[in-house]
């Protein structure tokens, strides 16, 4: 009996291509579709059971091609975030799995990185001294004793949780249930319990999805909530954040300050970055590319966890992290 063929959408790196390759071949056959001609990118489609892809959207926009992927069954996204997934034009019954957890530790880094940099007001003092002024009398913030609110418990948020709780944050958390084995001071929901946490929050982390209920959900009024020198940082999407209302809350409050990694608009491929408003000439911001996923071998691990998905599926397994399209529909 022949094995069944995965489809990968995308060109893959060699050390993601060995990752999948360890993990599927014994079962599949693999087909890389950059490496299909095109007039034989239909049939490859249509004979996939399952196929690995970054967001389908850009990878796949040939004529009837998304329909395709209705033998196939199941897709399994390298991203962990789904918000780019074109549903409305994918097959009802397609099963589409993302890859949440897979990018938590190097996120988590980031995530105390910046929140750190901004206790330390390390870009203040910087600033400043390049001004020639060397300011001791300004203090700076400690994370022991002060609360971690992160909003958005899966593996993101409980990667960060990890690191701020062995020097000595409390955390309080948000998630849909309420409820959590991962050690935590409190936990609530965010239909209840929003307000509660921003405005406990020393530090507060943004690790949602983004999703038609999440979609601008911190706002003026949320921001107003807030500790006058909060740390906000977001590690998740930017249009969970309303972009005006927080460039004039940092602008207006100058203790406030927000580490920024995903943005409102981000440029293709070798455009230049130019942000619709000027957060990066603000002193109290810190700001990166949306990297906070991509260290040296992240992007082979994270295949690797999308391959043991789809080896899941091909086995007969239950799959982990299957996406509910009502969560999402809003959003196209």
């Amino acid at each position: 009996m022949s094995k069944p063929r995965v489809v990968v959408t995308f060109s893959a790196s060699p050390d993601m291509r060995e990752a999948v390759r360890e993990t599927l071949e014994p079962i599949a056959e693999i087909t890389y579709l950059s490496e299909v001609d095109a007039d034989a990118r239909p049939d490859v489609l249509a004979s996939a059971q399952a196929v690995i892809t970054w967001f389908i959207s850009g990878e796949l926009g040939g004529p009837g091609e998304l329909d395709r992927l209705r033998s196939a069954g199941f897709v399994q996204l390298l991203s962990a975030g789904v918000d780019r997934v074109p549903f409305d034009e994918l097959p009802p019954d397609v099963l589409i799995a993302s890859n949440a957890g897979a990018y938590s530790a190097p996120m988590a880094e980031h995530v105390l990185a910046m929140a750190l940099a901004l206790a330390k007001r390390l870009p203040q003092n910087h600033a400043a001294m390049a001004r020639g002024e060397f300011d001791q009398e300004t203090l700076s913030r400690a994370i022991r004793g002060s609360i971690a609110g992160v909003l958005g418990f899966g593996g993101i948020g409980q990667a960060s949780a990890a690191l701020f709780k062995p020097l000595g944050a409390r955390i309080h958390a948000i998630n849909r249930s309420g409820e959590t084995d991962a050690p935590v001071d409190w936990i609530g929901t965010l239909d209840d319990d929003l307000d509660a946490v921003l405005s406990e929050a020393d530090i507060l982390v943004i690790s949602l999805p983004l999703t038609r209920v999440t979609d601008a959900l911190i706002g003026a009024r949320e921001l107003s909530l807030m500790k006058p020198d909060a740390i906000l940082v977001n590690v998740a999407r930017a249009a969970i954040v309303d972009e005006d209302a927080l460039y004039e809350h940092l602008r207006g409050n100058p203790a406030f300050s927000a580490g920024i990694d995903t943005w409102w608009e981000e440029p293709d491929d070798d455009e230049p970055f130019r942000p619709r408003l000027p957060f990066l000439d603000l002193p109290n911001v810190i700001g990166s590319p949306h990297n906070s996923a991509i260290t040296a071998g992240s992007l082979a691990e994270a295949a690797r966890r999308a391959a043991e998905n789809v080896a899941r599926h091909l086995r007969g397994e239950a799959v982990e992290n299957l996406v509910d399209r009502a969560d999402y529909v809003a959003l196209q």
